[in-house]
């Protein structure tokens, strides 16, 4: 044992460090995980070429950060940027919110979760761009005895 005083701090905080990964993904299965490490910092873009005129453009873009959580999604057109969501996670890597934009990168919904203890989503808030609450879905869950 340690008698030194400044070295418990320490200690302490790294064992608080190498514990984080394992609460935030506490509740995620093994594949997820195995998924995710595949994904970790990668750009995913999707290409599409006109049969006809052989144009190609950038049709579909899918960013990833480094716990390999998908973080923004990009759709394009031949003319551009149809949409484009940006998702953020909370400390327990569950979605938190999600920023919705439109076609010329302005904000048109935001949506914000809350999540049941076993993981699942429990309410969707959907806001306007100026803040403003304009629905809130509520997800349920039924399972048959099949």
């Amino acid at each position: 044992m340690l008698n030194n005083h400044h070295s418990t701090p320490f200690f302490l905080l790294l064992c608080l460090l190498l514990a984080m990964p394992l609460v935030g993904n506490a509740d995620v299965s093994p594949e997820t995980l195995a998924k995710r490490a595949k994904r970790k910092n990668m750009t995913l873009k999707e290409w599409n070429t006109d049969a006809a005129s052989r144009t190609k453009w950038l049709d579909h873009m899918t960013v990833y950060d480094a716990e390999g959580r998908k973080v923004e999604e990009i759709e394009y057109a031949v003319y551009g940027q149809v949409w484009r969501v940006v998702t953020e996670y909370d400390a327990e890597g569950q979605v938190s919110r999600e920023v919705e934009y439109d076609g010329k990168n302005k904000p048109v919904r935001i949506r914000k979760y809350e999540y049941n203890d076993n993981g699942t989503k429990r309410k969707q808030y959907n806001y306007l761009p100026n803040g403003k609450l304009y629905s809130v879905k509520v997800f349920e869950y039924t399972f048959s005895e099949d």
